[in-house]
């Protein structure tokens, strides 16, 4: 289609319509040039004389020369080039339309970019707007790639019950290094038909199931089939984001309808003011260690390498009863939180003396039982049990503000060289034993492990976002795949296979494993011994140093992997062997689970219960003790453990080939 309008009109049009005004664009790469060459110019102005028509200057000194209808006709001439300009536009508009529908198979260019002049502060005398050379060519090209661009849409679909709760995928949620603000990305197929354009970012708690009524949106954008939304972290003020959970909603029918699986910040560590806190142990050998003997010389005869030690939440709350050691008075996320002075004392002396030992610590954040403190306590768990600890409560808003003070407050009070580091952390005890260890009214494994879950994560985030390289741990016991009918705990497997399914499902995270495994019963010493509940293959009742490589195979599977692709962190952190059994045979037993250790590179660590034998378990014949009750004389595991990891192993470890019935320690490794 060609223009009926040379160039050279255009521009006059333009100019005489332009008078006046500031440049405010120019067109890159396109060399600018004047709307009239002087030749142009003299003509018209010579135009101008012969049609009587003055020029501005004439037109003030002789106003009274001018005929009325003159003035007339030169006001309708005004408006007649107003009108000219606009149909002129909308030709050119439907010039570039009718080019994009006879050229829609033809490959577009894309136009030059235009770009915003910056006005200088002394305005300038009036001068008219330069067009560019490719004026017109832009505005069909521009118009090319809107047709095009709407033709690339994604494909928009009709949400349903079906589909509406997985129609988005959030494939990452995390702090962004550079801003500090969360960014979240989400991928669709096709783009769900709502009420406008847009796409919503949302905030949940932990423990809300859905939006909350009047639930205002965090960020909004287009929807496309790959989206990024940002909001503030707002970290330690009251109104924190690090623990809570996000979704993306359209607006359908007056309603917020959400689309995906609620998503937790993946990288807490991204804000972390500690960065190098954990301890790399200089070998695999741990002690679960005697408060009396820390003053002493026993863990440097011993040379252990790294150490556990229990922290029970309800004992380091409250206000200090004992003048020498003043309440300690904590803020976060709005609020004052009060720690027992003389309590958090005892730990100072604990974990300072440990670190200043060069121990790799690893501490045990156990819910215990307090009535000042009910809130910590999951509300199905609060009906009573035998349990001595209870599983904490990530549902109701006080639990969680509770976990991520103590989280938080822990992990700073124990990230510098003041008052000790501790390098690794396990959230409860043993939770597959739901009635012994980690009570709460029995339920499906999914139901319970949902509510761990939401517990671990608080702890996770709280934690990771003072200590970086702090590691955190979900712990389960020997009681591995027994498949009891009516049995009212749970088997380690599915409690792990669960867990890792809703970590996975709502952020993976660097989580590692802490397992105990006992021999089966607990007062057999000897793991070596053939039992029927002990198997070389994944489906074993029980989880022991008798078949500890199914465990490291298991955790080696591509499901289990970490976020980088990695095996996850296996810490063997409580087992023993009781010397009720013979002294002999407990120290051979050690042998025998320590080399087995040492074979396998996945296991970070393995902490022997324990370094002074409990009156309470000895009773139950479990004297797991290097030393006997009321830490006197020694046994014979207590040198076997001194030297295992030395270059003189071989003379305390050798008598014990006898005693298992091997000739090489190769003979055990699988």
């Amino acid at each position: 289609m060609q223009n009926p309008i040379g160039e050279a009109d255009l521009e006059w049009i333009l100019h005489r319509n332009c008078e006046g005004t500031e440049p405010v664009t120019k067109i890159k790469n396109k060399k600018e040039h004047s709307l009239m060459s002087d030749k142009q110019k003299k003509a018209f102005k010579k135009k101008v004389v012969e049609g009587r028509e003055a020029e501005p200057k004439a037109a003030v000194k002789e106003p009274a020369k001018r005929k009325p209808v003159k003035k007339k006709k030169e006001k309708k001439s005004g408006k007649g080039f107003v009108v000219l300009f606009i149909v002129i536009v909308v030709l050119l508009i439907g010039a570039g339309s009718a080019f994009v529908l006879l050229n829609q198979n033809k490959e577009i260019p894309v136009p030059d970019t235009v770009e915003t002049m910056v006005q200088p502060t002394a305005a300038p005398a009036p001068v008219a707007t330069k067009l560019g050379d490719g004026v017109l060519e832009s505005l069909v090209q521009g118009g090319m790639s809107v047709e095009e661009a709407y033709h690339k849409r994604p494909e928009e679909k009709v949400l349903t019950d079906g589909n509406k709760s997985d129609f988005a995928n959030i494939v990452s949620c995390r702090i962004d290094t550079e801003t500090g603000k969360i960014k979240v990305v989400a991928e669709s197929n096709g783009i769900p038909e709502s009420d406008d354009k847009y796409y919503y970012l949302f905030a949940m708690n932990t423990y809300d199931n859905g939006l909350a009524e009047g639930a205002e949106y965090l960020d909004r954008i287009y929807k496309n089939d790959t989206v990024e939304l940002t909001t503030s972290l707002n970290y330690n003020t009251a109104a924190s984001k690090l623990y809570k959970k996000f979704i993306v909603a359209v607006r359908k029918d007056d309603e917020y309808v959400t689309l995906n699986t609620p998503q937790y910040i993946t990288n807490p560590e991204a804000i972390a003011k500690y960065t190098g806190v954990y301890q790399t142990p200089a070998s695999k050998k741990g002690l679960l260690v005697d408060p009396n003997k820390l003053r002493g010389n026993e863990l440097d005869d011993l040379g252990v390498k790294q150490a556990a030690y229990n922290i029970p939440v309800a004992r380091i709350l409250g206000p200090s009863t004992n003048s020498a050691y003043p309440t300690i008075h904590y803020n976060y996320n709005g609020k004052t939180y009060t720690f027992n002075g003389q309590v958090i004392a005892e730990y100072d002396l604990v974990f300072s003396t440990l670190t200043a030992k060069e121990i790799c610590t690893t501490a045990i954040i156990l819910n215990n039982y307090s009535s000042a403190y009910s809130q910590l306590i999951h509300p199905k768990a609060r009906g009573g049990g035998s349990a001595p600890y209870y599983m904490f409560n990530g549902a109701e808003e006080g639990g969680v503000e509770y976990m991520a003070a103590i989280g938080s407050f822990l992990a700073e009070r124990y990230s510098g060289s003041k008052h000790g580091r501790i390098s690794n952390w396990v959230i409860a005890n043993e939770i597959n034993a739901r009635k012994e260890w980690n009570y709460m009214e029995y339920t499906d494994v999914a139901t319970y492990v949902e509510e761990y879950a939401k517990a671990f994560r608080v702890f996770y985030n709280a934690i990771k976002s003072v200590s970086s390289s702090a590691r955190v741990y979900m712990p389960i016991d020997q009681q591995w795949d027994r498949n009891i009918k009516n049995n009212t705990n749970y088997d380690g497997r599915d409690i792990l296979d669960e867990f890792n399914k809703n970590i996975t499902a709502g952020g993976n995270l660097d989580w590692g494993l802490a397992q105990h495994p006992y021999n089966v019963p607990l007062t057999e010493t000897c793991p070596w011994k053939s039992s029927k509940y002990i198997e070389h293959n994944a489906g074993t009742s029980m989880m022991s140093m008798g078949n500890i490589e199914v465990l490291v195979n298991y955790m080696n599977q591509d499901t289990f992997l970490n976020p980088d692709g990695e095996v996850r962190s296996i810490l063997l952190s409580e087992q023993g062997y009781t010397s009720q059994g013979g002294e002999a045979n407990q120290a051979a037993a050690f042998a025998y689970a320590y080399y087995k250790v040492e074979a396998y590179g996945d296991i970070d660590g393995f902490l022997l219960n324990r370094q002074t034998d409990a009156p309470e378990e000895v009773a139950q014949g479990l004297a797991f003790g290097l030393n006997h009750v009321g830490g006197g004389t020694r046994k014979q595991i207590y040198n076997v453990f001194k030297y295992i990891d030395t270059p003189e192993h071989a003379a305390y470890t050798d008598f014990a080939k006898s005693i298992i019935g091997i000739s090489s320690w190769s003979e055990i490794i699988r």
